[in-house]
């Protein structure tokens, strides 16, 4: 097929373009228009925000690089503060913990038709809750930790039938909970240490998962859907009663009686003039993106077939394969040996230790790739499938492969089988989440591949290996043990890999979650780099308890629920494998066998239970050795009151020196 210059200089070529029909050109102008429509609504995004910060009171310096010269989003990249992007378009808001104070205008968020999550969390903004209805295309909603107060309007969320997230916690509000909230996707609610009364509205989702209601005025029986929530999500509602609390009600079965304030009105409040005619624009902008839509899928449709025709008549190779003349040709060529390890099991492709014959359908692309980083080359999955594989292992969530590009760029690709009951929007938005994560300790996600009944992850290969390697492998002359120095150096880079991610994913309760040795990789100069981090959005919640190391934790094993201590925890029991070289939390242990080690080395002598190959060192470096030791006892306290909490500990570790 023809690419680059050979295809720009087609259409002045005459015969060809006599050949044009007018179909031809009706299919070009339409292209052209629905481009021109799309550049001008990324064209307005930036006066949207500029109005929309001049409402606001302490908006600088906090949006001080707002600035009309500079695009909010490149790409998946942004240039301005608090600005979440996904291809060059701004879909989301993160404006959380800068004292802003003032009027959230809803309306100047109107134009930023991609907006999908907003948050304000942690800031100064008092009174009513802002009419959310007017960007109702929302899926996350953080408004926790401010002064907001006052009722909610019963329909306050109605139609509003994408949101996932609500968080409204630790604010004024008053009167009843807003039965809108039921929505069919919502997995988050958190409407705690608020001043809400009367009964809890009937919320039925399926996939909801956090929900929070303590430390309110509520009163009547727990609806049925929600009696296998925690007990501590509606503790501090002294009226509250029936399953899961132990307190029974005295008419069980018998709903409270119904309060005209509950009924929703037959119809939404009008809005002033001015925000009938934001309604109108805003419904006749829908109408056009709504057709243009349309459009553009059946101009991809048809471009997609007339390349695909194309590429037929040019005869080019795909996938290392040999074009067959006929349907009944046979195609000795065999895939690499990345191709099995990174799409074993596709509908569209079997692949085996055996040559197969290649069928005209198997060239077909099963997936593309999605990329998450702007800062490197791109690569298709035909590269992988080019690429020559090695297995790496098979750990708790599958197997993992070292792929090698033709231009000699060396890849991971995991596989992840544990994941099939999330929604491919919340497993897309996910990835772009963790894509968007910068830390010198973290490995960074390049790119996935969403697959309804597997997940593929693509890392760079940092070709030292894992920690556990060099803490547990065969040691030699050529490769002794790890130094003391060499150790401190990795405890504390994983100490301020994990501070990262709970500051940067403060809605996630463990962000990490599966903290061990083997999760821990070491670059040329012996620089931890985390992996498989904050994956517990994503992973099957009937399986969580058998994957992740958290899950090993004596506040799950003791009251079956995590906390933001549960990481500390899994930090303390890596220090200590760090310096004893024990495995400790090995396949099979539970949490009472690491328990009763943790006890039992507590009253040793430090030298005794010090791994050997630090011996060179135990002389100059002794103290600070015993030091370490202390802070990973202090973080496997049983008691998660008594254990310390990540800033302390990683004080505690900056201070040490080799």
């Amino acid at each position: 097929m023809p690419r680059g210059a050979q295809a720009a200089a087609r259409p002045v070529r005459p015969p060809l373009f006599e050949a044009a029909s007018s179909h031809d050109l009706i299919i070009i102008t339409l292209v052209l228009l629905i481009s021109f429509c799309f550049s001008a609504a990324q064209q307005n995004e930036p006066q949207a925000l500029l109005n929309f910060k001049s409402s606001l009171q302490n908006a600088d310096p906090a949006l001080s690089d707002w600035n009309p010269s500079t695009p909010p989003c490149s790409g998946n990249s942004a240039h301005w503060a608090g600005v979440l992007c996904f291809n060059g378009y701004v879909w989301g808001l993160q404006l959380e913990n800068m004292n802003l104070k003032g009027h959230i205008d809803v309306d100047s968020l109107i134009p930023l038709r991609f907006l999908r999550t907003l948050s304000f969390m942690g800031n100064s903004f008092e009174g009513s809750m802002p009419d959310w209805r007017k960007i109702g295309a929302l899926k996350s909603l953080f408004l926790s930790n401010n002064h907001f107060s006052g009722q909610i309007a019963q329909d306050a969320f109605r139609g509003m039938t994408s949101l996932k997230k609500v968080h409204m916690a630790n604010n004024k509000f008053t009167g009843r909970i807003p039965a809108s909230l039921e929505s069919p996707k919502l997995i988050e609610l958190r409407l705690d240490n608020n001043q809400f009364t009367g009964a809890i509205p009937d919320i039925s989702s399926e996939h909801l998962k956090v929900f929070n209601v303590s430390n309110n005025q509520l009163e009547g029986p727990i609806p049925a859907p929600l009696i296998k929530m925690d007990p501590s999500s509606f503790s501090g509602n002294k009226g509250l009663c029936g399953k899961p609390l132990e307190s029974p009600c005295r008419q069980p079965g018998l709903n409270p009686p119904s309060d005209p304030d509950h009924n929703p009105p037959a119809a939404p409040i009008l809005p002033t003039d001015d925000g009938h005619n934001n309604k109108s624009s805003s419904s006749a902008t829908i109408a056009i993106i709504a057709i243009s839509v349309v459009v553009g899928l059946f101009l991809i449709v048809l471009l997609a077939l007339l390349l695909y025709k194309q590429s037929r008549r040019n005869q080019t190779p795909q996938l290392g394969r040999a074009v067959s003349s006929s349907a009944g040709e046979n195609n000795n060529n065999n895939l690499p040996a990345a191709a099995a390890a990174v799409l074993v099991g596709t509908d569209q492709i079997q692949m085996s230790e055996s040559r197969k014959p290649t069928r005209k359908s198997d060239q077909q692309q099963p997936g593309k790739l999605s990329f998450v980083r702007e800062d490197r080359d791109k690569f298709g999955l035909q590269d992988l499938m080019r690429a020559s594989a090695e297995v790496l292992g098979s750990g708790n969530f599958g197997a993992s492969y070292k792929a090698v590009l033709v231009d000699g760029e060396a890849l991971v690709v995991k596989r992840f089988k544990q994941m099939n009951t999330i929604a491919k929007e919340d497993f897309h938005e996910h990835m772009r989440r963790l894509g968007r994560l910068k830390h010198p300790n973290l490995l960074p996600l390049v790119a996935y591949l969403y697959r309804k009944e597997e997940k593929l992850l693509v890392f760079d290969y940092v070709d030292n290996g894992s920690l556990a390697t060099h803490l547990h492998g065969k040691h030699s002359v050529e490769q002794p043990g790890l130094s003391w120095a060499t150790r401190l150096k990795i405890i504390k880079g994983v100490a301020k890999g994990l501070l990262y991610l709970q500051n940067e994913l403060p809605s996630l309760t463990v962000p990490h979650g599966h903290l061990k040795s083997s999760n821990v990789l070491l670059d040329k100069d012996f620089n931890p780099l985390l992996m498989d981090y904050a994956l517990l959005p994503v992973v099957n919640s009937t399986q969580v308890q058998q994957l992740l190391s958290a899950y090993k934790s004596p506040e799950y094993a003791q009251h079956g629920r995590t906390s933001k201590k549960t990481d500390v925890w899994c930090l303390g029991i890596f220090i200590l494998e760090t310096l004893t070289a024990k495995y400790l939390a090995h396949q099979g242990s539970t949490t009472a066998d690491v328990i009763g080690w943790i006890n039992a080395i507590v009253g040793e002598e430090t030298a005794k239970v010090l791994d050997k190959k630090m011996e060179k060192d135990m002389e100059k470096s002794r103290h600070q050795m015993e030091k370490l030791m202390q802070i990973g006892i202090a973080c496997c306290q049983e008691d998660p009151d008594k254990r310390w909490d990540l800033e302390e500990a990683v004080h505690q570790i900056e201070q040490l020196q080799e």
